[in-house]
């Protein structure tokens, strides 16, 4: 890789999931202090769990049949635009979602999209299977990478032979900024190029704080 060259972080995410965008928001800022690129991907919490319903507590299986549409709009986007408006419909549709406390509505979604510059009739995906094969193929793409039995979101960077290694996470909270965006940064590209790492974990003690 040239020196001028960016190092590629792919990020696999669900708009529902809080955590995936307290990691986003990382990384929007590591993209400021790393020459680093973010692809975003989309991956999806229903499809998930669609085998598992019957072990989740209601009001998750309630959540999850809510979950569909934003990541339906979020592959008929990429699908008719392009990958490139994956990243600002994201941070469109996360705000609204997270910071604001919006409901899961078309109101919602055609807001986001119009703030992404993208037509407010892609609205209309979010009740259509037409871009399922889509979205399913997308969200494999990550869970293969990484393995089953993870959860949004998966982040995918070189390991020591160039070879895409992803993890489930790094879960934090509040999004690193600055330096300390900067460390975390370079310690998950630290992990990645050990051979056979696979997991740190403690007890989450605290929930997102959006800022």
């Amino acid at each position: 890789m040239s020196e001028t060259a960016k190092t590629p972080a792919d990020f696999w995410f669900d708009p529902l999931c809080p955590w995936a965008w307290m990691t986003s928001r990382w990384m929007l800022e590591v993209e400021k202090v790393r020459p680093v690129e973010v692809r975003w991907h989309v991956m999806s919490l229903a499809v998930l769990n669609e085998d598992k319903l019957d072990e989740l507590p209601e009001n998750y299986r309630e959540l999850l049949a809510t979950a569909w549409g934003p990541v339906r709009v979020c592959i008929a986007a990429e699908e008719q635009h392009g990958s490139e408006v994956l990243g600002p419909l994201y941070t469109a549709l996360g705000t609204r979602l997270h910071n604001r406390g919006l409901d899961r509505t078309r109101e919602t979604l055609v807001d986001a999209l119009k703030e992404a510059g993208l037509p407010a009739e892609l609205a209309d995906a979010a009740d259509s299977d037409a871009y399922d094969a889509q979205l399913r193929a997308s969200h494999k793409e990550g869970i293969d990478l990484v393995g089953q039995e993870v959860g949004t979101p998966v982040i995918a960077v070189p390991g020591h032979d160039g070879e895409q290694i992803a993890f489930f996470g790094p879960v934090v909270t509040p999004a690193p900024k600055g330096e300390e965006a900067a460390k975390l940064w370079d310690g998950t590209l630290m992990v990645a190029s050990i051979p056979g790492f696979y997991e740190i974990k403690r007890t989450r003690t605290q929930g997102p704080i959006f800022d």
